[in-house]
C-alpha cells in the first residue's frame, strides 16, 4: 500500500548519503513552509541536473558542456593527468587548489566483492589516454582514496601503466590524507600537502 508523499519524499531523502530519516523529515517539513517559488526552481533544477549533467567524454567529470571547460581548457597542463575515484574528487582537487593538469575518472574502485572489476571502471580509456599520439603525457598521478579498495586499485593501474606505457611516470598521493579517508573530506592544506609530498609508485 502506497503511504503519503510526506513519507515517500522522507524515504527518499533518506536514501541521500549522510542524511537519516530525522534529517529527511526535516527537509520535508523545511520545504512544506518553502515559498512556491522555491519549490518550483528546485524541482526544475532536479530535473536538469539529470537531463543536463553527463559525464564528460574525455576525463569522465561531471559536466554541462562536452568537453569538460578542464579538458578544453588550453592552459592546462596537458603532460599530468590525475586519477581520481569519482567525479566530484575533480571538484574537490579544483577547490583546493595548486594542481594544474588534467584528470581522469575511473567511476569507482575495484571492489569483487559488489561485483566491481577492472572492466567496470574506466581504466581502458584511460591507457587509450596514454597510448594516444595527441597526448604526450609523462606523469599519472594515482589520487584514489586511501583505502583498502582505493589502495589495490592504484596498484593495478599501476601494473597497467608500466606494462603499456613504460615511459610514464607514476606517482602517489603522499600521507597527508588519513587511511579510512575520502578526498571530498580533505581540507584545502591537507589536499596540497599530499600533492607536493607524492612519490614515485
Amino acid at each position: 500500500m502506497q503511504g503519503s508523499i510526506i513519507e515517500e519524499l522522507t524515504g527518499s531523502f533518506s536514501k541521500l548519503p549522510g542524511i537519516g530519516k530525522k534529517s529527511a523529515s526535516r527537509l520535508v517539513n523545511h520545504l512544506l513552509k518553502a515559498d512556491d517559488t522555491f519549490i518550483r526552481n528546485f524541482s526544475r533544477q532536479l530535473i536538469e541536473l539529470k537531463e543536463k549533467i553527463k559525464p564528460c567524454s574525455i576525463c569522465g567529470a561531471w559536466t554541462e558542456n562536452d568537453p569538460c571547460p578542464i579538458c578544453s581548457n588550453p592552459v592546462r597542463e596537458k603532460n599530468v593527468i590525475c586519477v581520481v575515484e569519482q567525479p566530484q574528487d575533480v571538484s574537490t582537487i579544483e577547490e583546493a587548489g595548486g594542481f594544474s593538469g588534467q584528470y581522469h575518472v575511473l567511476g569507482g574502485v575495484i571492489a569483487p566483492l559488489d561485483g566491481i572489476g577492472p572492466d567496470e571502471l574506466n581504466i581502458a580509456s584511460l591507457i587509450h589516454r596514454l597510448m594516444s599520439s595527441e597526448n604526450q603525457v609523462t606523469e599519472v598521478i594515482l589520487a584514489t582514496n586511501p583505502t583498502f579498495e582505493g589502495d589495490s586499485t592504484a596498484l593495478y593501474v599501476q601494473h597497467l601503466i608500466s606494462e603499456k606505457c613504460p615511459s610514464v611516470k607514476v606517482t602517489r598521493l603522499a600521507t597527508g590524507i588519513p587511511v579510512g579517508g575520502d578526498l571530498e573530506y580533505a581540507d584545502k592544506l591537507t589536499l596540497a600537502r599530499s600533492f607536493r609530498g607524492r612519490s614515485t609508485f
